[in-house]
């Protein structure tokens, strides 16, 4: 078993409010074992601050968040993921591109609370609701026992065997 934690990309088309928050609830809720970015497959270069507000709630800093493209993580000098999560309520039929090291990948979606119009305090309000959405699948992920994630990781290894050149 690896005491590397494990990366997780969540991915949205705008990466400012739905990613971000999940990239700073798994980095907190998951005690070390987790690492969270989040990147969108049309950045809109802002960070919501509503988005800012939920996202202190966790004690994750915010010093370094921004929206990003995905392509930062398709590079070859970017962090190898394990996980590959996409948030947005409209994103499973989304093409993604291929990821080094095929990350198990997995729809979580959610409404845009970017999207809610009306007073900051029913924005505010839409905010907290998604916020508390994302924290109730996250609870669910890092609960999972550890030996379930491990799998992944071994139906890697296994590739490797498979694709080391044999002597006679």
């Amino acid at each position: 078993m690896s005491n590397q934690p494990f990366n997780v990309l969540f991915l949205c088309t705008g990466n400012s409010a739905r990613s971000i928050m999940a990239e700073a609830l798994i980095s907190t809720m998951g005690k070390g074992q987790f690492k969270g970015y989040s990147a969108g497959s049309n950045p809109n270069g802002i960070v919501n601050p509503f988005t800012i507000e939920q996202v202190n709630k966790t004690g994750y800093s915010t010093d370094n968040l921004r929206s990003k493209s995905w392509d930062e993580f398709a590079a070859p000098d970017a962090p190898h993921m394990d996980f590959i999560i996409t948030v947005c309520d409209n994103a499973a039929g989304e093409v993604c591109p291929i990821w080094p090291g095929h990350p198990t990948s997995a729809h979580w979606g959610f409404e845009d609370p970017a999207a809610v119009e009306g007073t900051d305090e029913e924005k505010r309000a839409a905010f907290e609701r998604i916020f508390k959405q994302i924290m109730a699948r996250m609870n669910a992920f890092v609960s999972l026992p550890h030996n379930m994630l491990e799998k992944h990781a071994i139906h890697q290894e296994i590739q490797k065997i498979g694709a080391t050149p044999v002597s006679d």
